[in-house]
Order: C-alpha cells, then sequence, then structure tokens
C-alpha cells in the first residue's frame, strides 16, 4: 500500500525554475518601497541643505552686540560689517572676527555666534588697562596686562597707574642697555604685578632707571620699588606693610622690606 504521507507532500520544483512563492511578491514589494522611501529621503535632504545654506529663509536679519563697556554696539557693528540676508550657516565667522580685532585695537576677544533662524552673536571683551603712560605730548596711552597699547586720551583714567619718566643720572648713562621703551615695559610689569586693591591707590609709577623705580601712593606716601624682578614677591609684601602707616615703604630687597614713619 503506497505511503500516505509521501502521497500528501507537494512535489519539489524543478531543479531548472526558481522558487515563485508569495514570499517573493513581498520581498519585491520591499523592495519597490526601499527605493521609494530612499529617493524621499533624498528629496527632503537636499531641500533642507538647499534650505539651510543656500536660501535666504534662514538668513541673517540680526546682528546682537554684548559685552561692551567703552565701546558703543555701533562701533561694533560698524567694524563687524556682518553681511545682511546670506544663509547663517555659510557666514564666514573668522572674517568678522577679523575685521572687529583689526579695526578696534581695545577689543582683547570676540566670540562671532550664529543663533537660528536669523541672529548673529557677537560677545565682546574689552581690553583692562593696568598703566597709562605719559607720552611727550602730553596725551596717555592706555596700556593693558599683555603689554598692548589699545587707546590714547588727554588724561588717564581714575585708578590706574600713570607711567612716568624722571631718569637719574645713572638711568641716562644706562640708555643703550636699558632704552626708554624697555623701562616703560618694566614699569607696565610692576603695575601688572600690583594687587587692585594697591593699583587702585597708586598715582603713579615713577622710573629713575632700570633699578630705581618708586610708587607714589595717592595719599602722598612713597613705595621704593627697586627693579622690576621678583615684581610678584614685592607685591605681596608691599599688600602686608601697607597695613600701616608709613612716609615711605621699601621693597627693593623684599626679603628685607623696611618702612620709614
Amino acid at each position: 500500500m503506497p505511503d500516505r504521507a509521501a502521497a500528501a507532500a507537494p512535489a519539489a520544483p524543478p531543479a531548472d525554475r526558481p522558487w515563485a512563492g508569495p514570499g517573493a511578491a513581498r520581498l519585491r514589494l520591499s523592495r519597490r518601497g526601499f527605493a521609494v522611501l530612499g529617493a524621499l529621503l533624498a528629496a527632503l535632504l537636499g531641500t533642507a541643505c538647499w534650505l539651510v545654506y543656500f536660501s535666504s529663509v534662514l538668513g541673517v536679519r540680526t546682528v546682537a552686540v554684548s559685552g561692551t563697556s567703552v565701546l558703543t554696539p555701533a562701533q561694533v557693528l560698524a567694524a563687524a560689517r556682518v553681511p545682511l540676508g546670506g544663509p547663517l550657516e555659510r557666514l564666514d565667522t573668522g572674517a568678522i572676527r577679523a575685521r572687529v580685532l583689526n579695526a578696534l585695537p581695545r577689543v582683547a576677544q570676540v566670540r562671532v555666534s550664529t543663533d537660528l533662524p536669523h541672529t548673529v552673536r557677537l560677545r565682546i571683551t574689552e581690553r583692562v588697562a593696568v598703566a597709562a603712560v605719559r607720552d611727550d605730548d602730553g596725551q596717555y596711552t592706555l596700556v593693558d596686562a599683555t603689554g598692548v597699547r589699545f587707546a590714547t586720551g588727554p588724561a588717564a583714567p581714575a585708578g590706574v597707574p600713570v607711567v612716568e619718566l624722571a631718569l637719574s643720572a645713572p638711568g641716562k648713562a644706562a640708555l643703550a642697555d636699558f632704552p626708554e621703551a624697555a623701562l616703560v615695559d618694566g614699569a607696565v610689569l610692576v603695575t601688572k604685578a600690583l594687587p587692585p586693591s594697591v593699583a587702585k591707590d597708586t598715582r603713579a609709577v615713577v622710573v629713575h632707571s632700570y633699578d630705581d623705580m618708586e610708587l607714589q601712593l595717592v595719599g602722598g606716601a612713597t613705595v621704593l620699588w627697586g627693579s622690576p624682578e621678583r615684581d610678584a614677591r614685592k607685591a605681596v609684601v608691599l599688600a602686608a606693610l601697607l597695613k600701616q602707616k608709613a612716609t615711605t615703604y621699601d621693597v627693593t630687597a623684599p626679603d628685607d622690606p623696611a618702612l620709614r614713619s
């Protein structure tokens, strides 16, 4: 008697014919779906790129300036020359930064950022004067802690020590080794080393020679400083000495300071 299980089994397809069952149709539809989905995604991506990088939909419309104190936002905007209307994401922020720094010496740093959909932000950090150098024409040039001279005016700002050259005979004789520019730079280093509380009470740094500099305090007292060397140590010692009232404070040798009433 024939085997019923064997008789019920479907016949195998011929070896030379590919299998063509219901799964094949589903596979073909799935491939078409992926192709359509890929085309849609490509179109969406292309549109998004065009909107962001080439159209004016996300263009520059507003420029916001912050961080100014002495400068005005109008001065910064004039120096930055931010092009309006162009795509925000294609903005050359490096060029904007360079224009501001080149046009405005008072600016120490400028951060340029973008804020979708239409805003460019300029964050300004202005230089802070640690000394005012009195020039031969009576003008005062402001110098920051890095030694950059960034502004000139008819008067020194309040609380900023003035550097004055009053060369002694030894100072004049040593100009070949310590020219006036080097002496001014040394005096600026002295002002940079002063604690803020001492700097605001220092009227002037008078330079007699490289080894003979003195501070004239607002109250009339004098600080014998010596050379610009060991400035940090001298500043610490001076801050301690100023707790005592005196007419002269001597920190030329900071390990052996002295004061006179």
